[in-house]
Parts: C-alpha cells; structure tokens; sequence
C-alpha cells in the first residue's frame, strides 16, 4: 500500500491555492519526500504530515521549484534538534545544485542536519522489503531528470477451506506454511505451501513523473501501473509553447496513459493560466479515469 500525500501541485509559479511542487509517499512506515518545492516544511504542517520520520528526498530534477525548500526544511529540523540524517537521491547535477546551495548558505558540510548525497543511477535506488523503488531517465530540458518506480511485494494467503480439508490446525503450523515452509501433520503427512497458498496478491505500483517535454522511452517504466502521477503543465491548444518549455499537455499525458494500460492518472505541475477544468476536460476524453491533484489531497493504492 502507498499513501499519497500533494504537498505542492503548482508549475513554477504557485498560486493561493497551488504551492511548489512536493509529494510526500508513505509506505510500511517509511516517508519519502519527492521533490521539495519552496514552502514545503509549511505545506508538511498544514497537511498534519510534520516532519516525523523523515529522512529521505528523491528528486526529479534541480529546477528551482523542485529543490528551494530544502534549505527551509533544513533549517527547522535542525531546530527542532532532529539528529536523523537526511539522505537525498538525485542526479548528479541535480546533487551538485543542491550541494552548493546549502554550501553558500551555510559553508560546505555544515548544513543544519547531517546530509548524505547518493548519485541515481538507472536501475534500483532502495530495497525497503516491503516495497522496492527504481529510477529511470527522463528528458527535461538541459537537466539530469528522472521518474521513480515504486513497488510494493506481492503477497500470497493461505486459504482457510483448503487448510480445513487438509486438516491443518490452527497455530504455528499455519504460521509455517504462510511463511513457505512445508509441515508434518498429525498423521504424517507432509503439507506443502503450495498446496494452501492462493495466487499472489496486493502488489501495487506507483509511478512519479516530475516534469518531463516527452513520454517517448518511458512507456517501459510506466505500463500497466496502478497509479500514474505526471505533469500536465499546458492544454493542446497550446502544445507549441509546451514544446518551448520542455513540458506536457494534458491530451498527451492522457494518451500515454491510456496506451500503457495504467489503473489511474493524476495530473500536477498545474499552470494558473487555466481552470482546472478544462484540463480535466481534455483528458478525461482520452483516458476517463483521470483527476486532477490539489494541494493536500491523498490518494491510498
């Protein structure tokens, strides 16, 4: 299961309603920060996330709107005298960016809160055990992007009738089976897990895409995914500027969703040039199961 929190679903320039983009993504009791967006620490507040176990940033890209909360963010944990070293995923320019920012504002490697930097590279970036994320490059301007992959394990259950029928009590022998191993009944007789465990279940996956000018190349990453969160920071109308900036439209967010096979589409990065909407309007009619992200809202797969 992953719970979604919007902290920021603005583009570059928020609004009262939109701040900087972050998303907060809670799973097995971890809580990992994407992107973080001026305003962020206020936004974690104000949503009542705070700032508990907190202690990893992965970031889509060093855009200013990504990264300027960071030394904000910094600032009040180490305040709040939070000792937990704070682990930030990026790219190397991105890391780069990020390094010198807190550098000039507090000398190298001196920043509020212990900080350890880790260079993405395609491919896994943290193996939690119950859930796995990967990274994989995406184009953005002149910028190192990348989207992230998570993945929570799938899981089997046994079946209650077929314990029955076989006579399995109840106890540490189910215990065993669930957890793979095969048991000796009263009797004799073997039991395998095979035999009592149903097909594999409860495996979700939640794919982030920060901002991205095409989805060509990234229809490998994001196929059949439950949940799919992207940009859509202009209308087909204007596809041409979208070109300009490096960036989606609405219609074309929804077409790559709709050909990859996603459950749903969320849309952020929203531009105030338009009322929500017409964006949902242009892409609901290419992939009706589409919403459109506002600050504060959560979304559990």
């Amino acid at each position: 299961m992953f719970a979604l929190t919007f902290l920021g679903t603005s583009a570059s320039v928020p609004s009262a309603e939109r701040n900087h983009p972050a998303l907060l993504v809670e799973a097995a009791g971890k809580r990992i920060l994407v992107d973080c967006g001026e305003g962020t620490q206020r936004q974690l507040l104000r949503s009542g996330a705070g700032f508990r176990r907190l202690d990893r940033i992965l970031l889509t890209h060093a855009h200013l709107d990504h990264v300027l909360g960071i030394p904000g963010l910094f600032s009040t944990l180490g305040l709040r005298q939070n000792s937990d070293a704070m682990t930030i995923h990026g790219g190397p320019g991105t890391l780069d960016t990020v390094a010198r920012m807190l550098a000039g504002l507090w000398g190298e490697g001196r920043a509020p809160i212990p900080v350890a930097f880790a260079a993405l590279t395609v491919g896994q970036v943290i193996d939690a055990g119950d859930f796995t994320i990967d990274c994989f490059p995406v184009r953005h301007r002149d910028t190192d992007s990348f989207g992230f992959s998570f993945q929570s394990t799938s899981r089997r259950h046994l079946l209650s009738g077929r314990l029955t029928t076989l006579g399995v009590p109840d106890g540490p022998l189910r215990r065993e089976l669930a957890e793979g191993r095969p048991v000796v009944i009263e009797g004799g007789r073997t039991i395998n897990p095979e035999e009592v465990l149903g097909p594999p279940s409860g495996g979700r996956r939640l794919v982030v895409i920060g901002d991205t000018e095409t989805t060509e190349g990234l229809s490998q990453y994001v196929a059949g995914a439950d949940l799919l969160v992207i940009e859509a920071t202009f209308l087909d109308r204007d596809a041409s500027t979208a070109r300009d900036y490096g960036h989606l439209t609405a219609a074309e967010a929804a077409a790559f969703a709709a050909a990859n096979n996603v459950g749903q589409l969320v849309l952020t990065h929203m531009s105030g040039r338009y009322d929500d909407k017409e964006i949902l309007a242009e892409a609901a009619r290419i992939f009706p199961n589409t919403r459109i992200a506002a600050d504060f809202d959560r979304i559990v797969i």
